[in-house]
């Protein structure tokens, strides 16, 4: 896998990932950017939501479950002083679909979280990372 990620101008970055895709990044105003893009710490909170809604709603629809939507919301928490590494995240996951079996969607986010997202795997060597789910009928 090969990413690139060049200077636009001030604190701006494009970021190019080796599928074709961009996307800009910028930092906080008082670190001298402009808002313009998300920030990259920020980008790799929302790689791992990305990750982990992935599996799980793969493995729910290869057990068959008729999920409609999911979404993962997560939060962390940064430590205090440099290098400012992520302490604890905490994945939220609201599962949507018909019928779901409570046990399967447990099982998807546990086999997400020990087995299958990479992204997860690797910031728990640093970060505490917490999962629960909530089942809406849709």
């Amino acid at each position: 896998m090969k990413a690139r990620v060049k200077l636009i101008e001030g604190v701006s970055f494009v970021g190019q990932s080796e599928s074709g895709h961009s996307v800009v990044m910028d930092g906080a105003p008082e670190a001298g950017g402009k808002n313009l893009g998300v920030r990259p710490m920020e980008m790799l909170l929302m790689g791992l939501g990305g990750c982990s809604a992935f599996d799980v709603v793969l493995i729910l629809r290869k057990s068959r479950q008729q999920i409609t939507d999911c979404v993962a919301d997560l939060s962390a928490t940064r430590a205090d002083t440099d290098p400012k590494v992520f302490t604890k995240i905490h994945v939220h996951f609201t599962v949507t679909g018909k019928s779901l079996d409570p046990k399967r969607v447990e099982q998807a986010v546990k086999l997400s979280a020990e087995k299958y997202c990479s992204a997860s795997i690797m910031l728990g060597k640093m970060a505490e990372i917490t999962h629960d789910f909530e089942i809406v009928e849709g």
